[in-house]
């Protein structure tokens, strides 16, 4: 049995990205009031908590991912109170609380970093990642940076290079230095005090760097599809092997988990993203004194097949020891996935049964906002966009803007979100009709098939806590069992448009599902599976 100390395992976690999530001051902007007016909804999905991405104080050049006070709220989502009245209400809905943590690099207009750029010898002159440049005044090493070239930007006041993974306006901090981590725990534990029940940790294998500065080797094959590449970007032509996911980061991780174990039930998800992201799950969750969970990229690439999920699951289980994943087929920084999987056709039954196979894979999960409506990525022209990343790659890749249109709650010409004439991004006319209001009357609607599930996976425990053990698959069927205290569920999933027909070789009794959810079923000794469809059924004996 699971104590109450580890709701965390097999929970299911709503991610909100505040600014597109609903707009209560008419700004064109999402904010905390607007999250908070729509806690009776989120509850009535049926998770366990909710991930915010963040809300701190910003200058927004990443869109919150560039922070310059660790422990403010920026005036564009509201204030402290606002947050205490949301955890307040989260609370009282009987919903966990998790904030993102963004703990690899600041902004460039964080304090720290104004200080130590002043001058070498200032008290946070090494708070952050500078070394000099070569003989010829070239970058220090050949390190990349995710959003396209050198991981090095030129500062003319100390006449040093500083590092940052990612934009030139995030500078990564120095993990080295004592006083940086020290420093850094202190804000964990401010948002600890307030009553949050966890953290997402952004970046979570970034953390150390390699003192030495040694260049990264050229990656033996690249192909473009794996995880994580994309033939336009540099960086997936090195092998990460000093620039991150660094053998330091045990250490911090465990001081980490040190510190929230002084606040019982909370819990911590890291996103991992490196060539080696499963190994690196296993390593940063087992024994209990790191982090609670990962999630990695692995099931956010364009590969969707059976096949790969099913590799992607016993990879990890055969490595995991007693750590714990966390899955999730869509996030904020990568094409929605019915767009990315489905094609946009056939977008409410792959919106199903994608969600069906999700709910029942072994692990914690990560669902974002707008899967429950089945939202296709919204598309954008060049002028509409406002994510750097997108911009600098565009057009072959459109960035991350796409996935993060407003929620539509009306099929009306600003969608519920707002009554600002000019939101933030602009709302989707062609997700109107997959609005909150259209979907609650609608009893076969994407909505009341993600409620449905989330109700079965909590009144099944195989679904929750069981072990997996897979049985078949090809590129679109996959089978499996989860086992829990005697008891056994057999899953079965067709993902194609096709009839899947094949002996019960289990003897299962099929459970019934709601009429909003695609079900297989049992016909003599023979299971069938219509287009989209799942099976769900007792084992018998």
């Amino acid at each position: 049995m699971m104590n109450n100390q580890e709701w965390w395992r097999g929970a299911v976690i709503y991610q909100v990205y505040p600014r597109s999530f609903f707009d209560s001051n008419n700004d064109g902007i999402g904010d905390l009031p607007g999250i908070t007016a729509k806690m009776g909804y989120i509850a009535s999905l049926g998770v366990d908590a909710i991930w915010l991405s963040p809300f701190f104080t910003s200058p927004m050049k990443d869109f919150g991912y560039d922070v310059s006070d660790y422990c403010g709220v920026d005036p564009i989502f509201g204030n402290l109170t606002d947050f205490d009245k949301l955890v307040a209400s989260a609370h009282h809905h009987g919903i966990k609380v998790m904030i993102d943590q963004v703990l690899n690099h600041s902004s460039d207009q964080h304090p720290w970093f104004v200080e130590s750029r002043s001058s070498h010898d200032n008290n946070k002159a090494d708070w952050y990642i500078w070394a000099d440049a070569n003989p010829d005044g070239t970058v220090p090493n050949n390190w990349l940076s995710v959003f396209g070239g050198p991981a090095w930007h030129w500062d003319s006041r100390r006449r040093q290079y500083y590092l940052h993974n990612f934009l030139d306006s995030q500078p990564d901090l120095n993990f080295h230095n004592p006083a940086v981590v020290n420093a850094l725990l202190e804000t964990v534990e401010f948002w600890l005090k307030r009553g949050v029940d966890g953290f997402r940790l952004d970046t979570a294998n970034y953390y150390y760097h390699d003192v030495e500065l040694r260049n990264n080797p050229p990656k033996e094959e690249v192909v473009e599809g794996s995880i994580g590449v994309r033939l336009d970007n540099p960086y997936a032509y090195q092998l990460h092997l000093y620039d991150k996911s660094r053998p330091e980061n045990i250490a911090f991780l465990q001081r980490l988990r040190h510190l929230l174990d002084q606040y019982p039930d909370t819990t911590t998800v890291g996103e991992v993203g490196c060539d080696f992201a499963l190994e690196t799950m296993a390593a940063y969750t087992q024994g209990k004194d790191k982090l609670h969970m990962c999630y990695s990229f692995d099931l956010l690439t364009h590969d969707s097949s059976m096949t790969h999920i099913r590799n992607t699951m016993e990879t990890i289980e055969a490595g995991l020891g007693d750590g714990w994943p966390c899955w999730s087929i869509g996030n904020h920084d990568v094409e929605r996935v019915v767009t990315r999987w489905g094609n946009n056709h056939d977008t409410v039954a792959k919106s199903k049964i994608y969600m069906a196979m999700l709910l029942s894979l072994r692990g914690s999960v990560c669902l974002y906002q707008g899967e429950e409506l089945g939202l296709p990525e919204a598309d954008l022209t060049f002028e509409q966009l406002v994510d750097p990343f997108g911009i600098n790659f565009w057009p072959e890749f459109k960035g991350r803007d796409g996935c993060r249109t407003p929620i539509p709650w009306k099929n009306e010409s600003l969608g519920g979100f707002t009554q600002s004439d000019e939101p933030w991004l602009p709302i989707s006319e062609s997700q109107l009709a997959m609005a909150v209001s259209e979907q609650e009357g609608n009893r076969h609607s994407v909505l009341h098939a993600y409620r449905d599930f989330l109700h079965i996976r909590r009144s099944h425990p195989e679904l929750r806590h069981g072990d997996i053990e897979f049985l078949y698959n090809d590129e679109t069927t996959l089978t499996f069992t989860r086992s829990y205290e005697g008891k056994r569920i057999y899953v079965a999933i067709n993902t194609s448009g096709q009839d899947i027909i094949f002996p019960d070789e289990l003897n299962v009794s099929p459970l019934t599902l709601p009429e909003a959810i695609h079900s297989g079923y049992v016909d003599g000794n023979t299971i069938v599976l219509p287009p989209f469809s799942i099976l769900l059924a007792s084992v018998n004996g």
